[in-house]
């Protein structure tokens, strides 16, 4: 028998600057599952992570929130945290950027390639603002496209024509932050030198550490010619300082995924069994791969292992790559309820349900998956309730009433039991290939092949008739271990369904070898429901609370993002925009909760000529919204109406203030009447 393997999993780091979606946990349920499988084959697999921390997003949003940005993060990782460890994904460390391994780590690499001399300074000239005091990254530029004249345009590209250019290119350029028009300033930077690298990232590339799609991406790259690193920002930044070099700092994309290396530091001052060198150092014979989308390819496939050859360290034996996620067959829409958050989906139903349904839909590509929501809700109920459940649902009661709970010895179908146990390296080959679709097509298989056998004996029709106990006691006792070898097979994947079958079977925690073997003679524990159905209006109710986040929002005067501005200047339209919109004034006739909805409020709204129906997110701040009817609001009258679970909303009142209780209705002056346009 082979040694087990040192391996040493990461996926890519959340940023600590918003909640989790189930966009993101894609990557972490398919990264949980293989690090699960290896644990189950008795590999040695030790799987890190940690929030991406740093960076101007994050400063500028504690400055929002009156925070600082050490809190911030504190409460972004506890949320992330929460929702990782819901849906099952087990971390053996979930750490962050901003620590001292992390720092330490930072600053040991940086000065190894600095030593090396690989590591360039020069002059760059950027926007600079003013009145907030600090240089503009691109996405904090916005202006009018150079090239089309489209306004309020990033300051690196157009999403109108799709054209590409300097941010000193933009006509009328504004600061997204504080409005002001900035103005250009030089700054010392520091440049990583990539092109000294390309002979050795041509070879890498292409022996086998990535997907041919992927490679096939990075020669593009390659032999258009790589440029130098821009590795450094001026202060104001949340980050850590470059050594020896006040007031600059490292960009937030050099310390993310030294921030792998800095979480498993962290793990390896709580477990001395393990050392830091044996899985980092170069000539390292420990196994090391990067689960990772395919939006930041170009900083794991070529920066990092770049700087990791520079500073002495070794590279990762594989970085795996997959493609985005959709639902419904398009892009996650806050609008229509598919912008899912992980608590959101956690609030309506089980962890396990979209773990298996991302199993069944994850291959080895780059493709995108997508969630269809109806397929959803079938596959899971057909599958997992109806197929693997359904064996030891139909065969426990059987054992329990004619033979106490006890499994008879002896295999009633020694073909089928050949045949699973024929079966798993098939299986194991997908799990360790990431192929996990074609595992769970070769497991359902089976569970097909074990219903038609149970079906076709039918012992529910032979306990009827005299003398066929013992035959109706060996088919039970033969289904009951085929379901325990599907457990086995779907352990890595569903390991709450895994534990509460150990327990109904009466069995240490499974191993992977244990398909090998049977239980026989042996005393089953009472049979308990294992899994139940997906409910489709549990789905409906998710949707429906995905678009109840949206109108909380929109009950705040926004930036776009949800966030209350502060400047209105970084939130401006055109006139001839504003002007499209209908204000009227509006009496509250009634007022009333919408059973069922955590935030809402119906109201029934008399604008003169007519009355509306309109739901509002404003629930928190009028717990008692029966003290709104008789007052005058301000309403958009000629807002398309939105079909919801709970009915149509016909408009939207206008109301200010920064969440929760402190959400104010916009009322008019006195005199006003119901109808009136507000001009």
């Amino acid at each position: 028998m082979s040694e087990p393997r040192q391996i040493l999993v990461t996926s890519a780091l959340p940023y600590a600057n918003g909640s989790i979606h189930l966009g993101h946990m894609l990557e972490y349920i398919q990264t949980d599952m293989w690090v699960r499988f290896q644990k189950l084959r008795g590999n040695q697999c030790i799987y890190v992570c940690a929030d991406d921390a740093h960076g101007s997003a994050i400063m500028l949003r504690a400055e929002k929130e009156g925070i600082t940005p050490e809190q911030l993060i504190a409460n972004v990782q506890a949320e992330h945290s929460s929702d990782f460890a819901d849906f099952l994904v087990d971390f053996d460390n979930f750490h962050s950027t901003h620590s001292e391994e992390n720092r330490e780590l930072s600053s040991l690499i940086y000065t190894r390639l600095r030593d090396a001399g690989h590591i360039a300074t020069r002059s760059v000239t950027q926007y600079f603002d003013p009145e907030k005091g600090m240089f503009l990254a691109d996405r904090f530029i916005k202006g009018t496209c150079p090239k089309c004249a489209a306004e309020d345009q990033y300051g690196d590209n157009c999403e109108k024509c799709g054209a590409t250019y300097a941010p000193t290119e933009l006509k009328n350029p504004k600061s997204a932050i504080s409005g002001a028009t900035p103005v250009l300033r030089d700054s010392q930077h520091f440049f990583f030198k990539l092109p000294e690298f390309q002979a050795m990232l041509q070879q890498w590339t292409r022996s086998g550490t990535l997907q041919d799609a992927v490679a096939n991406k990075l020669a593009e790259w390659l032999d258009s010619g790589l440029q130098e690193w821009d590795i450094s920002r001026d202060a104001p930044y949340f980050g850590f300082e470059i050594p020896g070099e006040p007031g600059k700092y490292f960009y937030v994309w050099l310390d993310a995924p030294i921030g792998y290396m800095a979480s498993f530091k962290h793990l390896c001052a709580r477990r001395p069994e393990l050392d830091f060198d044996a899985f980092w150092n170069e000539g390292s014979q420990a196994e090391l791969y990067h689960f990772i989308g395919k939006d930041i390819v170009n900083f794991h496939a070529l920066f990092w292992p770049a700087m990791l050859e520079g500073a002495g360290f070794r590279k990762p034996t594989a970085v795996n790559v997959h493609g985005y996620l959709t639902v419904n067959g398009a892009k996650m829409s806050k609008s229509r309820g598919t912008f899912i958050k992980a608590r959101t989906y956690l609030d309506h139903l089980q962890p396990e349900y979209l773990r298996y349904y991302y199993a069944a839909k994850l291959g080895r590509g780059v493709d995108d998956l997508d969630l269809n929501l109806e397929d959803f809700v079938q596959k899971v109920n057909s599958d997992l309730v109806g197929k693997v459940v359904n064996i030891a649902s139909r065969c426990a009661g059987f054992i329990h009433k004619g033979n106490a709970g006890v499994m008879v010895a002896g295999d009633a179908a020694p073909e089928l039991t050949e045949a699973f146990i024929a079966a798993a390296p098939s299986i194991a080959d997908a799990y360790e290939g990431r192929d996990f679709g074609r595992a769970m097509r070769e497991i359902m298989a089976l569970a097909d092949r074990a219903n038609a056998w149970i079906a076709d004996k039918a012992p529910w029709s032979l306990a009827k008739q005299e003398g066929k106990q013992d035959e109706v006691q060996a088919i039970c006792a033969q289904g009951i271990n085929l379901f325990r070898q599907l457990v086995i097979f779907l352990k890595p994947v569903l390991p709450v369904l895994a534990a509460d079958a150990e327990a109904f079977l009466n069995v240490a925690p499974l191993t992977w070898n244990d398909h090998q073997s049977r239980l026989e003679n042996h005393t089953l524990n009472p049979f308990k429901a294992l899994m139940s159905r997906i409910e489709p209006a549990k789905v409906e109710a998710m949707v429906a609370a995905s678009k109840e986040d949206l109108l909380a929002a929109e009950a705040k005067v926004s930036t776009g993002n949800g966030e209350l501005a502060k400047d209105p200047l970084s939130a401006e339209i055109e006139f001839d925009t504003f002007a499209a919109v209908d204000l009227r004034v509006a009496l509250i006739v009634k007022a009333e909760a919408v059973a069922g909805a955590d935030k809402l409020l119906q109201l029934t709204l008399d604008i003169g000529d007519e009355r509306r129906n309109v739901f509002s997110g404003i629930k928190s701040a009028y717990p008692d919204p029966s003290k709104l009817e008789g007052r005058l609001t301000m309403m958009v009258a000629n807002l398309k109406p939105r079909k919801m679970r709970f009915g149509v909303s016909e408009g939207m009142v206008m109301a200010a203030g920064p969440g929760g209780e402190e959400i104010y209705l916009l009322s008019p002056d006195s005199g006003a009447k119901p109808g009136q346009r507000i001009k």
